[in-house]
């Protein structure tokens, strides 16, 4: 591993590009609540944020509180998801909400160890959550800033498949001591890959830290592990997934198996999809072969 740049050089450096170009978010406003930031984190994972942002403010209006959320059945949190992909985090929110109400008098609680006591929330989570709901020093880490890091201070094009020890080590040592300052850090690292060194095109040209770069100094060499693959789509049982479950999301009543059949003529496909939801617990079997979202009412 190369010489990591000094940390104060960037910070400085970092957090200036950060105060000039920081996208406006809701979630990041001064008036956003500890669930806002909570629920952001969650829709964000694997999610752009142009995508997040109307879901989110929808979200926020129908359930400003845990208690709101927890107090409908959890098929609701899986019809307002919408389109934004990998369902089953609505489901994690409605349990989290539901714990929060249970344990947290309806708060999302303030500590990493109490956050990663709630259903679904991983480190990633907590710590994103105690540092930008909350304030609190820590490491946050996610895929923008393991790129950032893997370029700046070791040299890599791109970090590797999991996360390391070395590298959550550095990304450890560079969090600012100042807890509103590593709070500042925290979010200006991720913003920094996710507007500029990104990870098909980065524009190193417009890089606050491009003089401290190992990646740029190198050459930018090419990533010599292994090929990185997109993930296919059509005719997936992801795609077909998403097809049957937006038929129950689009339905305030239950849905005949027939209904269900009619979208697709794969049957060992479609039945293999159905019944991976069931085990997902985001859609129920009723009776008269009805399905629906979780916690609606049989069919009449």
């Amino acid at each position: 591993m190369t010489a990591q740049p000094a940390p104060s050089v960037l910070h400085g450096r970092v957090l200036d590009w950060y105060a000039e170009n920081a996208r406006d978010l809701p979630w990041r406003r001064d008036d956003a609540t500890a669930w806002g930031v909570f629920v952001s984190e969650v829709m964000l994972q694997q999610t752009p944020v142009a995508r997040v942002e109307p879901v989110w403010r929808d979200w926020l209006r129908r359930w400003p509180a845990p208690a709101d959320l927890a107090a409908e059945p959890p098929g609701e949190a899986v019809r307002a998801w919408g389109r934004l992909g990998y369902p089953r985090r609505a489901l994690r929110l409605h349990q989290a909400a539901t714990a929060m109400v249970e344990r947290h008098a309806g708060r999302v609680p303030a500590t990493e160890a109490e956050l990663l006591e709630l259903p679904g929330v991983g480190a990633y989570t907590a710590a994103a959550v105690a540092t930008f709901a909350f304030g609190r020093r820590t490491t946050v880490v996610d895929t923008n800033v393991r790129r950032v890091l893997a370029r700046v201070v070791a040299g890599r094009q791109l970090a590797a498949p999991s996360p390391t020890r070395d590298e959550l080590s550095v990304a450890a040592a560079l969090v600012p001591q100042e807890a509103p300052r590593a709070r500042a850090w925290s979010v200006a690292v991720m913003e920094l890959g996710a507007l500029v060194c990104t990870a098909r095109s980065p524009r190193c040209g417009d890089c606050p830290v491009r003089q401290q770069c190992a990646w740029r100094l190198a050459g930018r060499p090419p990533h010599d592990g292994p090929a990185r693959r997109g993930q296919a789509w059509h005719g997936t049982d992801r795609q077909l997934r998403g097809i049957l479950l937006a038929a129950l999301r689009s339905s305030v009543h239950p849905v005949p198996r027939t209904a269900l059949e009619s979208l697709s003529d794969n049957e060992t496909q479609r039945e293999r999809c159905l019944d991976s939801l069931v085990a997902d617990g985001l859609v129920e079997p009723l009776a008269g072969d009805y399905f629906a979202l979780p916690g609606a009412r049989e069919a009449s």
